[in-house]
């Protein structure tokens, strides 16, 4: 075992410590085949105990790595880097899987408060296997999940072909994300690019996202989320819910999607609830967004239904309030571009339409717009008409 510390100078009188911990010292081989997870372990333990500036975790360019499903667990003495620089494999199929005992994720941080991951490595799930069967017999398989953790910055990393979600979010805050490459093929089942439950305080930017489900999902109990400079597709579009399966009471606010490109996605910015849901979605804004045919560009869908016997009506739904679409254009796959879809038993109140340029695919064909039970104002330019009512 070789570790190496260094001291950088960063100002007059500033000194930041770096220490670094090399997998191959532990004995991880980097062949694809040897099972390193072992290794990996051995490093971090001793990465998470460094009472070092910046202890930091490398695994090295030009190496590939097979890894059973690994926890990274704190809390660490230090803010933590992990340096991904090769390629992490994980379990080839269903059956590998299940003989590990472990069909929750493949690499996970639990219980992590500082955490810089980095590099320009590969995250290679291996999900094909489980795309291949029924999805009655997937257990919900992540890439990478990240679990009551908080200040975690991620750049540069490439996820790829994960099982099911590439990357989850639960129970964590301060989340910052910056030039991911995420892609599984279209149609690959529930393999949604990044998915958020009860996390606060989320930002991501500047990155690629194209899988067979949504490229961001935003689950229940969530506020302060900000989505910037993302290009998605293909995919489901960028969407919050589906929320309110279970009769829950829903918590969701201050979501911000900006300076967004949907390609292709059968979606664009989409909302879904379910009418057994309870609660209230509010403080939503989708601004500076390009659509190349993409499928139903903006959609609020009270009516989701992922139960394939159908959802009973109920007297009951989530409040959606103060959702606003500004400077938004593009073609529409879509005869209906703008679709508010809103609850007969709450309404949807305060929506915004505000310089909304949308056409169709098909050369000569004309979108339109459609509401139910919405309410909100529109001004600027407005194509298709809007179909807002003024007054509740």
């Amino acid at each position: 075992m070789i570790l190496v510390l260094v001291t950088i100078i960063c100002g007059i009188g500033e000194a930041v410590q770096v220490e670094y911990f090399n997998v191959m010292d532990y004995g991880a081989k980097g062949d694809a085949i040897t099972d390193d997870s072992v290794a990996f372990l051995k490093a971090w333990n001793d990465t998470c105990n460094s009472e070092t500036d910046e202890p930091t975790m490398v695994i090295p360019r030009k190496k590939q790595f097979f890894l059973r499903p690994t926890t990274f667990r704190g809390p660490c003495k230090s803010k933590v880097h992990f340096a991904l620089l090769g390629v992490l494999f994980a379990p080839s199929g269903p059956k590998e899987w299940k003989e590990l005992n472990d069909t929750v994720k493949f690499i996970e941080f639990e219980y992590v408060n500082g955490l810089y991951i980095h590099g320009v490595g590969l995250i290679n799930g291996r999900g094909k296997g489980w795309w291949d069967i029924s999805c009655r017999h997937h257990p919900d398989l992540k890439a990478l999940r990240f679990h009551k953790s908080n200040d975690i910055h991620m750049s540069q990393i490439r996820i790829i072909d994960s099982p099911q979600t590439h990357v989850l979010l639960l129970g964590c805050n301060d989340v910052e994300f910056e030039s991911l490459f995420i892609k599984s093929p279209d149609g690959s089942p529930n393999t949604d690019g990044i998915h958020i439950q009860a996390t606060n305080n989320v930002f991501i930017n500047s990155s690629f996202i194209g899988s067979g489900d949504d490229c961001v999902s935003i689950g229940d109990g969530i506020s302060n989320v900000n989505i910037t400079y993302v290009t998605c597709g293909p995919g489901h579009g960028i969407s919050i819910g589906s929320l309110g399966g279970s009769g829950n009471v829903v918590n969701v606010s201050n979501i911000h999607v900006r300076h967004a490109i949907f390609n292709g996605t059968q979606n664009g910015a989409r909302i879904k609830t379910y009418q057994t849901g309870r609660g209230e979605v509010r403080d939503v804004e989708f601004s500076d967004i390009k659509f190349i045919d993409a499928g139903n560009p903006i959609i609020i869908d009270q009516y989701y239904c992922g139960n394939p016997n159908g959802c009973p009506p109920t007297n009951v739904g989530v409040q959606i309030n103060n959702v606003s679409y500004t400077d938004m254009y593009g073609t529409s796959k879509a005869d209906v571009a703008v679709n508010f879809n809103c609850s007969g038993n709450v309404a949807c109140t305060d929506i915004k339409l505000e310089n909304i340029n949308l056409t169709s695919s098909t050369i000569g064909k004309q979108v339109t717009s459609s509401c139910n039970n919405a309410y909100g104002e529109a001004k600027g330019t407005i194509e298709p008409k809007s179909c807002l009512n003024s007054k509740t």
